[in-house]
């Protein structure tokens, strides 16, 4: 048994969608289904025995410490997170409650279940922590891709936020001995993700006629990550990775967010040769301190635990937006209340 937290979400759903192509080990799915966790990419699911959903805050402490007692997990993998910059900017409390104090009490709990292990369980268990390369800070275009090492530079509420929780994971380890692995994944892209983040939000505004928001010039760069292939590699450090260590997870696909844009448009127009979505790219004001550029140096978990990604982002953006074209149920769905109202919030009165 492991215990999954944030399993209705994007990278959680996916991550348990794909444990079950590979394992019969039961998983445990806590999430306190805000506006991005999502019920419904887990329909599949319903009437599967061996995952067993949980509605709950990872920072509820009663709670999270009979799951413990009851299940006995022997791997908790922690993916319960506030995850968007521009949320955090207008609204950073949520990101500290959860993103800091969740974590704490998370680990806090989770310390005092190991504690109680036998030798040979508490020897075997892991805590593993997912966080965001965001945490690094923003590279020039001419700077090496971040490694393990490199200072810890936040520069939003979000990634100050995942930044507190990476140290916290990592003090846990030095000060507790807990088992504590640390994952630092780039951009994530693939199926359920929710329509705020830049692929996503681009699929559904270009097939609705409506204007395709790109921040200042476009150009920020980031690393793309097929959702897949970081679940491969979660798999495969919570099977493999040392505690204490920290794995850098990336696509190897740095791409400016403009490029982004425009093979969306030259995908779909595949499959709608009547229209011209570049004409639907607008330039909008540019986020409040927006980081020019992130890349991964994956290098370490190749060598380590021979792993790399299966996906160039040429294979894995047309896998998405074929998912998208084939689940337009889901999309629809998930457009409601909260989506709405935040793109209203972050886009209206935004054109340049």
């Amino acid at each position: 048994m492991i215990l999954v937290t944030g399993g209705a979400g994007f990278i959680g759903a996916n991550f348990i969608l794909d444990w079950f192509t590979q394992s019969d080990e039961p998983i445990v799915n806590l999430d306190k289904l805000t506006y991005a966790g999502n019920l419904q990419s887990l329909a599949t699911l319903a009437n599967n025995p061996r995952h067993i959903f949980v509605q709950g805050d990872i920072g509820d402490s009663q709670l999270v410490s009979r799951l413990l007692e009851e299940h006995q997990p022997r791997a908790i993998i922690n993916l319960a997170a506030e995850s968007h910059v521009d949320r955090s900017i207008i609204g950073p409390e949520d990101f500290i409650q959860t993103n800091i104090l969740g974590t704490f009490r998370l680990l806090e709990n989770t310390r005092s279940y190991w504690d109680q292990l036998q030798a040979q369980a508490k020897q075997n268990f892991r805590f593993l922590h997912v966080s965001t390369d965001e945490v690094y800070g923003s590279l020039s275009a001419e700077a090496p891709a971040f490694t393990e090492t490199h200072r810890y530079e936040p520069s939003s509420p979000y990634s100050a936020s995942k930044a507190s929780s990476d140290h916290l994971a990592h003090a846990y380890h030095h000060t507790y001995g807990l088992p504590v692995l640390t994952t630092n994944c780039s951009n994530n892209y693939g199926p359920y993700q929710f329509p705020e983040k830049l692929i996503p939000l681009m699929f559904v505004n270009a097939l609705s006629g409506k204007p395709l928001p790109i921040y200042g010039d476009g150009l920020q760069i980031r690393d793309w990550l097929y959702v897949t292939d970081h679940c491969s590699a979660i798999r495969r450090v919570l099977d493999a990775g040392s505690p204490g260590e920290t794995y850098n997870i990336g696509g190897w696909n740095e791409k400016p967010n403009i490029d982004i844009v425009k093979t969306i448009c030259s995908v779909l127009e595949q499959s709608h040769p009547e229209s011209n979505f570049l004409n639907q790219i607008t330039y909008v004001k540019d986020r409040p301190g927006h980081d020019v550029r992130y890349a991964i140096d994956a290098r370490k978990i190749e060598r380590e635990l021979n792993w790399k990604p299966v996906e160039t982002f040429e294979t894995g953006i047309q896998k998405t937006i074929q998912w998208y074209l084939d689940n337009q149920e889901w999309v629809t769905n998930v457009q409601t209340g909260e989506y709405r109202k935040w793109i209203e919030t972050n886009y209206t009165n935004s054109n340049q």
